[in-house]
């Protein structure tokens, strides 16, 4: 498979390790120093462009990728709450393809499951409150996590309680100084406390705490290779298939 890189940071480094490994050809690497190339015919020769970036730059690349048919695999967060029915009509019947997740990770997709399934359950027992902690390396721009906000919504949509989820408090250990957040915290939100700490992959964890006890689920990365591992896994996915796709496509639970 030939495979374009639309990001060549860490994570674009390790992808195209990856990707080498498991036999696939990279044609193109586009940065912020190169971002013509994506008009380039080596990224139009590619079968999917694997595109991690930021926030603001990731629709206009989509759109780029999608001038030249070409699918896309984004990791990239913070573009759906302006963009998302308009990426939603362009891939709609096919016409084009992408597939996005907030996270990756194997791993993280089977937290997700476990995470649907206990607050299924979790929403019979109301002495129990619900909070969330993330935490990740001082070079994060977002708080809370595009992993965390998924996970959250995954919680309102299974507990009857919980209407919407808000920022509690981001604490930075190296110097010690905090965001308070959200102000308007009600019973009906989902806290979604966040941490920045060193060089930490990312760490999510979901507590439920009741007077008698608390349960607590927890999903912590060592590197960075899970997220690239299931990127390029995300890719022969999307090589042939079509359309608006996401994790819950690739693993069925």
């Amino acid at each position: 498979m030939k495979i374009a890189l639309i990001g060549y940071g860490k994570m674009g480094h390790m992808i195209e390790e990856i990707a080498l490994q498991r036999g696939h050809e990279i044609v193109c690497k586009i940065d912020v120093n190169n971002p013509e190339d994506i008009d380039s015919p080596e990224f139009c020769s590619a079968d999917v462009a694997i595109e991690f970036t930021n926030p603001t730059a990731a629709y206009g690349n989509y759109l780029k990728a999608f001038s030249h048919n070409v699918k896309v695999v984004s990791g990239s967060t913070g573009w759906m709450k302006d963009h998302k029915e308009d990426v939603e009509k362009l891939c709609a019947d096919g016409k084009q393809t992408l597939f996005w997740a907030s996270n990756f990770s194997i791993g993280v997709a089977i937290f997700s499951a476990v995470n649907r399934y206990l607050a299924k359950i979790m929403n019979g027992f109301p002495q129990y409150s619900v909070c969330m902690q993330e935490t990740h390396h001082v070079h994060k721009l977002d708080a809370p996590s595009g992993t965390a906000i998924t996970l959250a919504e995954e919680i309102i949509d299974n507990i009857d309680r919980k209407k919407d989820w808000k920022r509690g408090v981001t604490y930075w250990t190296e110097d010690g100084h905090h965001d308070e957040g959200d102000q308007n915290i009600t019973d009906e939100d989902l806290v979604i406390n966040c941490v920045r700490d060193g060089e930490v992959p990312g760490i999510h964890a979901v507590m439920y705490d009741s007077d008698a006890d608390m349960i607590t689920i927890e999903h912590s990365a060592h590197s960075r290779k899970g997220f690239a591992l299931g990127a390029v896994l995300a890719a022969e996915f999307t090589a042939n298939h079509s359309g608006l796709l996401t994790t819950s496509d690739l693993f069925k639970f």
